[in-house]
């Protein structure tokens, strides 16, 4: 997703403007590390939004095993489509049901380039494939699934009304 040329100067300047308290607020929607937040906030100005998403990326990748509990305990189910049937949340429920009963947290996954009218079938297949990973495997897989939802989130909040 690129952000237009002519919004880049006034929504970045917004952003390495802000307080940091402001900042750090709207930046625990987008990943709820304190620790992410407080380093991307410490590092403006940003000259680009690419520089702000690498900052972000290297943040992310430094996140220690407590950061990312705190993260996760931070995270909800993805947002399905309305249409989705009843029957379809009941299984979705129920291999959510077994991840957190496995791993200890809810399951994360980053859909941002699935076509809505297949999120329901990415995100099961997905669950019932990473149930088979060990939990050391698995960390690892939702730390990247964290650290894609951050950078999608930023750049929502950099191609949007905000701060």
């Amino acid at each position: 997703m690129a952000i237009p040329h002519q919004q880049r100067g006034t929504t970045l300047e917004r952003f390495n403007t802000a307080s940091a308290e402001e900042l750090q607020r709207t930046l625990l929607t987008c990943l709820r590390s304190l620790r992410w937040a407080h380093r991307i906030t410490a590092h403006r100005p940003y000259p680009t939004p690419e520089a702000l998403l690498a900052a972000s990326d290297e943040a992310a990748y430094d996140l220690t095993p407590g950061d990312l509990t705190e993260a996760l305990a931070g995270e909800t189910l993805p947002v399905l489509p309305e249409d989705v049937y009843a029957v379809a949340y009941t299984a979705l429920d129920a291999a959510n049901a077994a991840y957190e009963a496995k791993f200890g947290h809810v399951f994360v996954i980053c859909l941002d380039e699935v076509p809505p009218n297949e999120s329901l079938d990415h995100v099961l297949t997905a669950i019932r494939s990473r149930l088979t990973n060990d939990p050391e495997e698995e960390r690892v897989v939702a730390w990247e699934e964290l650290r894609r939802l951050a950078r999608g989130r930023l750049l929502g909040l950099l191609g949007g009304p905000g701060l």
